[in-house]
């Protein structure tokens, strides 16, 4: 069964700036993969949002730390901004998570089929650390 494990950081509208200053202390090419909110599949959202980054990555000591911008007008507190990332080729432990973290905890996006994910959900346990829970490729 694959098991990834990464962590996701949010920030709130500074994220380019975050990749530049990773990158240089950590030493790395800066991400090529930088999507827009703007960018995504039958966007809505406010015009605030167009520009802000929606998903970017580096590798940081072989781990995959995701970043993004939280749309302009969430709830986004500076230091509250890290999200636990899951993933597995196992949809029935998916589940599992999902009810298992969810559980005195809350439901910020349902399970379900995303235009980036086939099965993925995101929530918030009872001690208030959020989790997103997604299918990932079966290691080959």
């Amino acid at each position: 069964m694959t098991k990834v494990f990464d962590v996701f950081l949010n920030f709130d509208g500074d994220c380019r700036d975050a990749l530049v200053f990773y990158s240089e202390v950590f030493g790395l090419a800066m991400s090529e993969e930088i999507i827009t909110y703007g960018q995504a599949p039958g966007f809505s959202g406010p015009e605030a949002d167009r520009e802000r980054v929606i998903y970017a990555s580096l590798p940081i000591y072989g781990i995959s730390v995701m970043f993004s911008d939280c749309p302009a007008d969430s709830d986004y507190v500076k230091g509250t901004n890290i999200i636990m990332s899951l993933g597995t080729d196992d949809a029935s432990e998916i589940e599992r998570l999902y009810a298992a973290l969810s559980d005195g905890g809350s439901i910020k996006m349902e399970l379900g089929k995303t235009f980036f994910n086939d099965y993925y959900a995101m929530v918030t346990d009872r001690f208030d650390i959020t989790w997103q829970l997604g299918l990932a490729p079966a290691e080959v």
